[in-house]
């Protein structure tokens, strides 16, 4: 795999294991989207998360259930795609 100069650059700055650290970053991104078409999956079976449900899985993630000044946190700005 080849990457831009500049990225490199940039990576050295943060890690001495540039192949290590673009494969966890690979490894993080296939989990998101793994998760996210199970997500999509689940919601056709059973229909849209409740907003109930959306705040009891922010609060498990991050601890809390609407942190304060959060721009585009659910569920009062949930939007449909």
């Amino acid at each position: 795999m080849t990457l831009p100069n500049d990225q490199v650059a940039e990576l050295r700055k943060l890690t001495d294991n540039i192949s290590g650290h673009v494969a966890e970053a690979v490894a993080r991104r296939l989990r998101h989207q793994l998760l996210g078409a199970e997500l999509m999956r689940h919601q056709e079976e059973h229909g849209e998360f409740t907003d109930e449900e959306l705040i009891e899985a922010h609060t498990r993630i991050f601890g809390e259930a609407n942190p304060g000044g959060c721009i585009g946190c659910f569920p009062a700005s949930r939007s449909s795609p």
